[in-house]
């Protein structure tokens, strides 16, 4: 337990010294009762000796007294909720590719419309990141939960340049990571799985990347292996792919380039990271795709102040106390 005015407890000190005088004014009555003998005989409403009886009320309150005393210095406790937390990283593919239109307007239009009404939905406990990647990759916006600053760095992304998938995953996981990643090269171009020790990622286990691309990988590194070391990390990956399988046709320097979704590649991503494929066969389909995303629901302790539990058990016992006292002596002590 902790308190928010720590200084106030310096008001506990009236309980011990209100109980020491209580025992004097006792011992002082005591011997008043010793020289009337008889007469001086404590009774209740039917003329019985109280005994130890007398001393229960007065009990009660010194209790009710300690618990509103401690309530003066507003006590917090750590209470364990379940909601919905995290950090959610959104990784577009920014490639030429992009500017398809077999999803209108185009399938980077399209991706930033969902992605825009999918980061207003989410509540402030969910950290969301921007990320681009086409032949590199880069941290656009770091997890943040200020809606405005995520919004706006959705609103500047542009279509340009190859597709390195691998580079998409790989600049996800470093803006989730609290250090920059460094990888071995080597390492990513052997079947063998990636051993954990070789990248320090620290606590991004509750993470989830949103990775927006059609599919189509140009470049290294390989993008199965680096779904290798998201899975190791905890980080699962969902693929939505952008963009039909039949292909579409966009004019790059001068030449005409068909361009189509490569599903068999975005849903290993996804089963290797243990998350899921959807595919956006268009516009509203894409914003479904973002309403049925599984975010993590966990338990998170939480600082909540406990004053008026205090202040309520305080009542409960000074009501104990009078009750006791009118029902013993007829009065309150």
């Amino acid at each position: 337990m902790s308190f928010i005015w720590p200084q106030m407890l310096v008001s506990l000190l009236l309980a011990p010294l209100l109980a020491v005088l209580y025992v004097w004014f006792w011992r002082r009555r005591q011997r008043s009762m010793t020289d009337l003998g008889a007469l001086g005989v404590v009774q209740n409403q039917r003329g019985a000796a109280l005994g130890w009886r007398r001393h229960v009320p007065v009990v009660f309150f010194f209790l009710g007294l300690t618990l509103l005393l401690l309530g003066a210095a507003r006590p917090q406790m750590n209470v364990n909720l379940p909601r919905i937390s995290g950090t959610v990283m959104l990784a577009f593919d920014v490639s030429a590719s992009m500017m398809a239109a077999d999803l209108e307007p185009t399938r980077m239009d399209a991706a930033k419309a969902a992605a825009t009404a999918f980061v207003e939905e989410q509540p402030s406990t969910i950290d969301i990141g921007v990320t681009t990647f086409s032949n590199g990759g880069v941290v656009v916006q770091p997890p943040t939960n200020m809606t405005g600053d995520v919004l706006a760095a959705i609103n500047r992304l542009q279509a340009e340049g190859g597709t390195s998938l691998g580079q998409g995953i790989f600049t996800a996981l470093n803006g989730l990571a609290d250090e920059p990643l460094t990888i071995d090269e080597s390492l990513l171009q052997n079947d063998e799985p990636i051993p954990p020790e070789a990248v320090d990622f620290g606590n991004i286990s509750s993470a989830v990347i949103l990775l927006l691309t059609d599919g189509e990988n140009t470049g290294p590194p390989d993008p199965l292996a680096l779904a290798q070391v998201a899975a190791q990390a905890g980080v699962r990956i969902y693929t939505i792919g952008i963009g039909s399988t039949q292909g579409a046709v966009i004019e790059l320097e001068g030449f005409r380039v068909n361009t189509q979704l490569n599903e068999p590649l975005l849903q290993e991503i996804a089963r290797l990271t243990n998350g899921t494929y959807y595919y956006a066969e268009d516009a509203d389909a894409l914003r479904d795709i973002y309403k049925n995303i599984d975010l993590q629901l966990t338990i998170k302790g939480d600082a909540m102040e406990v004053t008026a539990l205090v202040a309520g058990a305080s009542f409960f016992m000074l009501l104990i106390g009078g009750a006791f006292s009118m029902y013993w002596l007829g009065r309150l002590p």
